[in-house]
Parts: C-alpha cells; sequence; structure tokens
C-alpha cells in the first residue's frame, strides 16, 4: 500500500500486487478477500443464534437478587457457562463460572470449587482495589452447599479480604449428565442454528435455481467475460419486465443443470420443523416437528405440549431449588429478602392435565416469594 502512495507525482511505475493480497485485499476490486466465502449463511446464522439467545434468557425471571446482575443477565451466563456458584464476598455478591478446587462425592458433585471471572474486566483496571478484588478472587475456596441439612446454624458462609474460605450454592441451567462434562445450552443449541441458516441458504439457492439459471461452458477467461456480461444483462432486463433479450457473441450456452428442484414451500416446513425441535428443548410452546396439513387434534396437541413442559419444568424445578438453599445459607446476609423465580408470562400457558392441571405462570418458589394465588 505504501508503494502506490509512492508514485503519486513522479510518473508510471509498477505496483507490487502482492502486497494487496498480504493486506487481504483484493487488487482489481479493492473488496476484502479474508471473508466468509458464504456471507448470507453467516449472516443468517448470526441472527438466528441471537433469536435462540433471546428464548433461552426470556424463560424465566428472577425477583430480589441481591448481585449487581439482573434476571437476563443471570441467565445469560447460564446459557454460557451451564453452571454458576453464588456466593458473597465482602460486601458484594457474585453469581460466577467454577472450576474443581478439591475432591468430588459419590454422586459425581464438585465438594469445592473455586471461582473463575467471566472475563478479565478492565473497567477499573487502573484502581488498585481492582486488582486486590480480581487477586482475592482467584485465592477463595467455596465449599459446594448441595441440600438443606448442610446449613449448620451458626455457619459463616461470607468469604471476603480476610477469610479466604466460604460457601457458595451452585445454580445448573439444566439437570446435566455428570459435573465434570457440562454442555452450557450454547453450544447444544448450536447445531439447530448451524441447520436453521442452511436451509435458509438451500432455499435461497432453490429459489435462485427456479428463476432458470443455467451453467455455461466456456473455452477461456475471454469467453468467460462474455458470459457474465449476458447474465447481468438478463438480470436487468428481467427487473424491468422485457421478456425478449437480445444476446450478442459467439458462445454457444449449453445447460449443465437438471430441472428437478425441490420447492421452496418444503424448505419452509423444514424450517419450521427444525425451529420447533430448537423450541422444544427449551420446554416453548411450538406446533411440532411435523406439523399435518389437516388440523391437528386438541387432544394430541395437548400430549405433545405436556412432553415439552417436562423440560421446562426440570429448568424451573432446579432454580426453585437453588433458590431454597441459596435463602437459607445467606439468611442473615439477605436480611429478610427471599430470591424467587418463576415462569415469565406468556412463556407457555399450562402444565399438567385433567384435575391436576394448573397454571405455570404463576408457579413460583415458595422459599419467601409470591405464592401461587399471586399473595405476597
Amino acid at each position: 500500500m505504501g508503494n502506490k502512495i509512492s508514485f503519486k507525482g513522479k510518473g508510471p511505475g509498477m505496483v507490487d500486487m502482492s502486497l494487496y493480497e498480504l493486506a487481504g485485499i483484493n487488487p482489481f476490486n479493492g473488496l476484502p478477500t479474508r471473508m466468509s466465502p458464504f456471507p448470507l449463511h453467516s449472516d443468517i446464522l448470526r441472527a438466528i443464534r441471537i433469536i435462540d439467545e433471546q428464548d433461552a434468557v426470556n424463560r424465566f425471571e428472577w425477583e430480589n437478587l441481591p448481585s449487581n446482575i439482573n434476571s437476563q443477565e443471570l441467565e445469560r451466563l447460564l446459557y454460557y457457562k451451564g453452571n454458576l456458584i453464588f456466593f458473597k464476598f465482602d460486601d458484594d455478591w457474585y453469581f460466577m463460572p467454577y472450576a474443581l478446587d478439591g475432591t468430588i462425592d459419590f454422586y459425581g458433585r464438585y465438594n469445592r470449587v473455586h471461582p473463575v471471572p467471566m472475563t478479565s474486566g478492565k473497567d477499573d483496571e487502573n484502581q488498585s482495589s481492582y486488582k486486590n478484588r480480581a487477586s482475592l478472587l482467584s485465592q477463595i475456596k467455596l465449599n459446594a452447599i448441595y441440600n438443606l441439612n448442610q446449613v449448620e446454624e451458626g455457619l459463616d458462609p461470607v468469604v471476603g479480604s480476610s477469610k479466604k474460605e466460604g460457601y457458595g450454592v451452585i445454580l445448573r441451567d439444566y439437570t446435566n449428565q455428570l459435573q465434570q462434562t457440562n454442555i452450557p445450552r450454547q453450544q447444544l443449541n448450536d447445531c439447530f442454528c448451524q441447520l436453521e441458516a442452511d436451509i435458509f441458504a438451500y432455499m435461497n439457492t432453490a429459489l435462485v435455481m427456479g428463476t432458470g439459471i443455467s451453467g455455461v461452458r466456456v473455452p477461456d477467461d475471454d469467453s468467460k467475460a462474455e458470459v457474465v456480461a449476458g447474465a447481468k444483462g438478463l438480470k436487468d432486463y428481467a427487473k424491468a419486465g422485457i421478456g425478449w433479450v437480445p444476446i450478442q457473441g459467439s458462445i454457444e450456452f449449453q445447460e449443465l443443470t437438471h430441472s428437478n428442484l425441490t420447492p421452496a414451500s418444503e424448505y419452509f416446513l423444514s424450517l419450521q420443523s427444525v425451529d420447533n425441535f430448537r423450541l422444544s428443548t427449551y420446554g416453548l410452546d411450538n406446533s411440532g416437528v411435523f406439523e399435518k396439513q389437516a388440523h391437528i387434534l386438541s387432544d394430541e396437541n395437548q400430549i405433545n405440549q405436556q412432553k415439552y413442559h417436562f423440560i421446562l419444568e426440570d429448568g424451573l424445578t432446579i432454580r426453585e431449588k437453588f433458590c431454597e438453599i441459596a435463602n437459607k445459607l445467606f439468611e442473615k446476609e439477605l436480611e429478610g429478602k427471599k430470591i424467587s423465580v418463576k415462569i415469565k408470562e406468556g412463556t407457555t400457558s399450562t402444565i399438567g392435565t385433567g384435575n391436576e392441571q394448573k397454571d405455570i405462570v404463576h408457579r413460583v418458589s415458595e422459599i419467601g416469594g409470591p405464592s401461587n394465588d399471586g399473595n405476597a
């Protein structure tokens, strides 16, 4: 790039095109070369991943969180990490990822862990307090509490500058397999996001092929440029509504494609099925993996939704258990406030069948939060 500037005002000169290539720029059109070969697929995948995260973080609504994060931020941490530990350090509360720092019990649970910051954080890096706090957090040890009977009377769970060992409560996103093989939801659902982006790309290809695009065999580069120019002319004529297109040249067009194209509607149905299955991994209402042409029976639909609600119920039960243990362990530090969680309004309709059917929206943890009848 510098060589090109040096020729300015000095008459004709040669520029080494390899300099542009090393810089990642096409010397002929000035566009970057180090980019995705399929920008449409990359853009669609990015949008689908954002939608997947929004579906995940808006399922539950937390109340009375003592930490400096809100409900969506807490669910975002669970979405990307899967497991967090809740503890108090001096006067501050934290939800942080963790790593094993001790032994594993007979049930495969971590007995003691140490917190691992989500990121290094640099907002207050120039302040000595920040460096001291980051150094202290890396040194503390937390004993994990899994049951209420582990909370003994007089237990001091708080860690800090002068007390490097304390207690914390582990919060999981879902009932995982072994704790050491935790897979965050973001990694689990990435395959569905990839597949949906693929279907969009296939559908776009089917639409393009349905317009009558054909391959042309050419003998050399000059003929290739001639065909490209003709193709651009066809597009312009098509937009103008002109059905007869004059083509000037010596190239005989030879079609290389076939006409057995999958209708675009089939891709839409496939996309809908994949997206419904993705929603079912969160326990959210959907129309099922396969949408019948006729109206689905109400009883059959209820059975399908009941199956998906078990998934949502799993996440709610885990969060409720966390609230119960955390409220008892930090009863003194919370000063009468009770952490609670519930299904966010409008996420789903009901769970249960017959006389046992109940409104899942108003099912709230009974550890100090609002009761099921809506009264505090």
